[in-house]
């Protein structure tokens, strides 16, 4: 009798087996055909952003499914953002690529969720201009929701922080069509800022290398794409812009080196306080301290145009290191670091949230922001 029930229940171990090799089968065939979904889905829309009658997108989405058509629109109206705003800068982009890092994938059924980041570079020119070209990286988290309809996948919903959508035709126009000259341009000042680099309070080139470092999920960072471990990521806590700014000038081994005082500091497996993290209270301790100055407030001409006061316009005073505010209805929206200038003098910046690296410092924003634009004291 012993061995009859042995063999017995041997054969039901057997038949349990069986759908278990069978489900995890089905579910390496589900990731491996996610996976292969997902390539193509952003290989199109990386596409799309330079080539914008592209229609073989749409086929990816579920138009009839509302959630699913203003998914694609979004992806849409980003592209046509892009384009008028080069138009309206005077510059042509000539490349586009990028690439995804899935960070999990679960399938259940004929819906599944998927976790990424998208890398992306685009390259541009000036528009009959003999001047050689410049690419800047965006990255974006992404949680997707996916949709199998009659044996296809496809978008049915996503979220994502996105640094470059906007109307684009509230994009402000170009009135200032001449080469930048920087504040600090002259022979003379270059040479001095580099004999007096070790002793000043804040060390701008590191600042920079700084930014450049842990630029995030963007093309062109380093660090493996990854942000500064010691620290914690807000991403998902109101945004991590302010919190990368205040590492930028702060941190004490790699950044600019500025001293925490005041409340603004970052207490390491803690976090940060609120000015350390918080946009508006960043604004103001910087100004309060004596840290920072104010160079300029105001809307995409404010600070083009040439004044009394800046006779190249307030944006020519801004020098690798500083800071740019954006500002929507009264209250500082975002954060940026100035790291250069791309061949025309136009001002490059980094971010988190979503992460930038030297990307033209107006791009993703509209005539209805105001620039707050602050220099960093040595």
């Amino acid at each position: 009798m012993m061995r009859i029930a042995g063999k017995i229940l041997l054969v039901f171990l057997l038949f349990l087996q069986v759908p278990a090799q069978a489900w995890a089968e089905e579910q390496k065939g589900s990731k491996e055909e996610i996976t292969s979904f997902l390539h193509k889905l952003f290989e199109e829309r990386t596409r799309l952003l330079i080539h914008t009658h592209s229609n073989s997108l749409a086929s990816l989405y579920l138009p009839k499914e509302k959630v699913s058509r203003f998914a694609l629109q979004h992806e849409q109206r980003r592209a046509k953002y892009i384009q008028t705003w080069a138009k309206k800068r005077g510059i042509t982009f000539t490349e586009s690529s990028g690439r995804i890092r899935i960070v999990r994938v679960k399938p259940q059924g004929d819906t599944a969720q998927a976790f990424l980041l998208y890398t992306l570079k685009l390259t541009y020119t000036y528009t009959g201009q003999n001047q050689k070209s410049h690419s800047f990286g965006v990255g974006t988290r992404h949680s997707i929701k996916l949709k199998k309809v009659q044996g296809t996948w496809h978008v049915a919903r996503e979220w994502y922080s996105d640094p470059i959508e906007e109307n684009p035709h509230t994009i402000p126009s170009d009135s200032i069509k001449q080469p930048f000259q920087t504040h600090s341009s002259t022979q003379n000042d270059t040479q001095k800022q580099t004999t007096f680099a070790g002793k000043r309070r804040f060390n701008r080139e590191k600042a920079v290398q700084y930014a450049d470092k842990y630029a995030g999920a963007a093309w062109g960072a380093g660090n493996n794409n990854r942000y500064n471990p010691k620290y914690l990521d807000y991403h998902y806590t109101g945004g991590d812009c302010t919190n990368f700014a205040s590492q930028v000038i702060g941190d004490p081994e790699e950044g600019g080196g500025l001293p925490m005082r005041g409340g603004w500091h970052y207490r390491y497996k803690q976090g940060g306080s609120t000015t350390w993290v918080q946009t508006d209270a960043f604004k103001h301790f910087l100004i309060r301290s004596g840290y920072g100055k104010q160079i300029s407030k105001g809307y995409y001409t404010d600070v083009m145009k040439p004044t009394a006061s800046h006779p190249q316009g307030a944006l020519s005073r801004l020098q690798p290191g500083d800071l740019i505010g954006y500002e929507l209805n009264g209250d500082i929206d975002h954060f940026s670091v100035v790291v250069g200038r791309d061949s025309n003098g136009y001002v490059l910046v980094n971010s988190h949230t979503g992460d930038r690296y030297h990307v033209p410092w107006d791009l993703g924003w509209d005539k209805y922001t105001k620039f707050v634009l602050i220099h960093i004291n040595d």
